[in-house]
């Protein structure tokens, strides 16, 4: 029996084999999508979930209260860690941590390799689950002279991970530290890849700092002991920092969120949490849905209207004896075959894009990712489809007498038909929304891209001062000679990256100031000419300059900074900084030293070429490739032991929205594949709509219609389902998109434009796919359809 039903399930198949393809590609192709997404959001939400004190393991943040709202801060005073472990029960471990850093480690005094470390407290590895190949969490870096590598670092520097404890290794060609262990490499899972951690305490400002409670570098970590209340602690702590300095700061309010959540729930607004990366989390997900929905909907479509046309063949069986359940196993199982096909083929799909995949989201996926709940996922989605596609035939069908179907008294019924248009129109309504969400997206990316920021950020080469370019005479001699290089326009230097916050104080005092007032202003120290190299506009005033000996005092505001001072002629005003008395010698336009989620805070450039730790040189047009290899030679001479690596400005700027720039081009794929499966369910109904009104179709041309005629007749009432599907996609897809555009505080407009084209594309796109078919039908030969009358 079961022999029987495969042999005319693929007999069928055959038979219908243009219909078969639609089906097996359309719902295979939106599985395969649903699977990739599928592994991308197992992976995201996988991001720093191994640490075995996850559930335990959390960062201490500061709410601080600025003039413009509350702003999360995600640094912390120097004494916080040892005084939480001493005051509060609740701390198991606490630990000061560096953020990451870019350092050359070395064991020979020539060479060196440029990696990423972090400096963190003695307990770092107690806390953290990066497992320790050699040595003892307890006491890796109890040393302030001692360095922990990673077996990936080991092996660059000594050709190999093992017996490493012990060896010495050369920090910045400056310092030198005794290997006191090997931990494994992070891998994909970690939020943070780093190949090296120092002993914090060894730092020179951890221990002029010991008991600074207004000095935050770097950040506290705290493992809470099980059955910790998070609510309670949070309360407890609240006025912390209040009461350890008897009441000297009141605007700061620490609290901790859990660590594994900082990547996934990072964003803040005015206090409160308000998402992150699992933004996109989301709208992935939801798109998965939309995409898998789509083409259910197409399979089932196409599937039950096919059903239609096997109405004789049920009667035929039931007159030959066949029983309504033999009926429903065979066509149950039939779309179970066809939804199980689709299902194989999904997965050969997804073993030939993972690769690409992988490649546009920056991951290493890989089948591994497959666990028990996909499986489970796909089989059951699989299940379901096959079964709703199947039902029709199978119970409606089978129900019906063999002496009516057999008379041809049996017609489509109107519920059948509505409910086959209400599905059209819910998948291109879907369709719609995909595709005004990725034109929004592409225009905000588009704007991000060529917004103007207040500066240049093209054809400037930036790179950090270190090793002997760190001395001030050894920097100011390389930038001497780096000018002279043909095509070098100008070059200089600053203390900051302009790719986010950087350092602040709120130590600025002018006339007027309440000084109950704690908003920080961000502090840029500078060389003398970065305002002309990034070609900063100055609105009032002047720039520092060698021909004003008394620079030193002088400080250069932006208008940000100036207006929330209130100060109208500001040039010449004498204000305060960390005690010491200084001027305001300019003002500067606003520019964009954040990126476009935040407004343009206060900030002022402080002439401080010591501490201005990062080159930056601007190119002329055309002549990079020679000035980088110039600017290599001349590098390598006066620091011999560091390699040059350099970036283009733009390219840190681009590092800002790496995840937009990611969502953006997903969005533009999968949206265009949900189209692609919509106008291949409409093909496949446009073809079945012209097969079943050839008769009423060759009536026509006989009567006298034209073609032009004909093709209208079969179009407008897919072009009415989609007008129709226009009107309830395109609220839902302003409502949505105008919901992620908040995310911004610099953002485009959501226009009418934005609709038309939406509009016009999806109108072509279904007039282009119906026509193949409406066209087909109102060129055949009447003759042979009313011949078979």
């Amino acid at each position: 029996m079961l022999k029987n039903y495969l042999t005319v399930a693929w007999r069928n198949l055959i038979k219908d084999r243009r219909f078969a393809f639609l089906n097996l590609i359309g719902l295979s192709t939106g599985l395969a999508c649903a699977l990739l997404i599928y592994v991308w959001v197992q992976d995201e939400l996988s991001i720093d979930k191994f640490h075995k004190k996850d559930a335990t393991l959390f960062q201490v943040l500061e709410n601080r209260v600025q003039a413009s709202g509350i702003w999360t801060a995600k640094s912390s005073p120097v004494p916080m860690p040892e005084a939480l472990k001493k005051d509060m029960p609740e701390v198991e471990y606490a630990a000061y941590i560096s953020p990451l850093r870019a350092s050359t480690l070395s064991v020979k005094d020539d060479d060196g390799i440029r990696t990423k470390g972090k400096y963190a407290d003695k307990d770092f590895f107690n806390m953290f689950s990066y497992d320790l190949i050699e040595g003892n969490p307890d006491q890796v870096l109890a040393d302030p002279t001692s360095i922990v590598l990673s077996d990936v670092m080991a092996t660059k520097l000594f050709g190999s991970s093992k017996n490493m404890v012990g060896k010495t290794v050369d920090h910045q060609h400056q310092q030198k530290f005794v290997v006191s262990g090997v931990f494994k490499a992070p891998d994909q899972h970690s939020s943070e890849q780093f190949d090296f951690v120092l002993p914090v305490r060894a730092l020179d400002m951890i221990k002029q700092n010991a008991n600074n409670w207004d000095n935050t570098g770097y950040y506290t970590f705290i493992t809470l002991k099980p059955g910790t209340n998070v609510d309670k602690f949070n309360a407890k702590i609240a006025n912390y920092i209040k009461v350890k300095t008897n009441s000297e700061i009141t605007y700061r309010t620490p609290f901790i969120q859990r660590y594994s959540e900082n990547y996934l729930y990072g964003r803040y607004e005015n206090g409160i949490q308000v998402g992150g990366r699992i933004d996109y989390v989301r709208l992935f997900s939801i798109i998965a849905i939309f995409i898998l929905v789509i083409a259910c909907i197409n399979f089932m479509n196409l599937s039950t209207a096919k059903a239609s046309g096997r109405a004789k063949e049920v009667g035929i069986k039931k007159a030959m004896g066949a029983g309504r359940g033999a009926l429903i196993l065979q066509y149950l199982g039939e779309s179970m075959l066809m939804a199980f096909a689709s299902l194989l083929l999904a997965i050969l799909m997804v073993i030939l894009f993972l690769p690409v995949f992988n490649n546009i989201t920056g991951k290493q996926l890989s089948l591994y990712h497959f666990d028990k709940t996909l499986i489970l996922a796909g089989l059951g989605i699989t299940l379901f489809t096959g079964l709703v596609a199947g039902s029709y035939p199978a119970f409606h069908l089978s129900g019906f007498k063999p002496a009516a179907v057999l008379k041809g008294k049996i017609n489509g019924s109107a519920g059948e038909l509505l409910i086959r248009k209400g599905l059209v129109v819910f998948q291109f309504s879907l369709s719609i929304i995909l595709i005004v969400a990725v034109l929004v997206v592409y225009r905000q990316i588009s704007f991000i891209q060529t917004k103007n920021l207040g500066y240049d950020r093209d054809h400037i080469v930036t790179f950090p001062r270190e090793g002997k370019l760190s001395q001030y005479e050894v920097s100011e001699r390389f930038l001497a000679e780096v000018k002279e290089i043909p095509g070098v326009t100008t070059a200089s230097g600053m203390g900051h990256g302009l790719t986010g916050h950087s350092s602040g104080t709120s130590d600025v005092i002018w006339p007027g100031k309440d000084l109950k007032d704690a908003t920080e202003f961000e502090v840029v120290p500078v060389n003398y000419d970065l305002l002309k190299t990034l070609d900063i506009k100055i609105k009032e005033g002047r720039d520092f300059s060698r021909d004003f000996g008394a620079d030193s005092s002088m400080l250069i505001f932006n208008e940000a900074a100036v207006k929330f001072m209130g100060m109208k002629d500001p040039i010449g005003k004498q204000v305060k900084l960390w005690g010491d008395n200084m001027r305001i010698g300019g003002v500067v336009k606003d520019f964009h030293f954040e990126s476009l989620h935040e407004e343009v805070k206060p900030l002022f450039f402080q002439l401080a070429p010591q501490d201005a730790n990062r080159f930056m040189i601007k190119i002329q047009t055309g002549r990079e490739k020679a000035v980088i290899a110039r600017l290599q030679e001349l590098y390598l001479q006066m620091n011999p032991g560091f390699s040059f690596e350099y970036k283009f400005l733009d390219e840190r700027y681009q590092t800002l929205y790496a995840a937009e720039n990611q969502i953006s081009q997903l969005s533009k794929y999968f949206a265009g594949l949900a189209i692609l499966i919509s106008c291949l369910g409409l093909f496949g109904l446009a073809a079945f709509t012209a097969q079943r009104r050839n008769k009423e179709i060759g009536i026509r041309k006989v009567l006298g219609a034209t073609v032009s005629t004909i093709v209208m007749m079969l179009s407008k009432d897919f072009l009415r389902l989609v007008l129709i599907a226009m009107l309830i996609g395109f609220p839902v897809a302003w409502w949505a998109t105008s919901q992620w555009l908040k995310g911004f505080v610099y953002s485009i407009h959501i226009d009418a434009g934005v609709f038309l084209i939406a509009g016009i594309s999806i109108i072509l796109l279904t007039f282009l796919t119906i026509s193949f078919q409406s066209v087909k039908a109102a060129l055949a030969n009447p003759v042979k359809s009313l011949k078979s009358e």
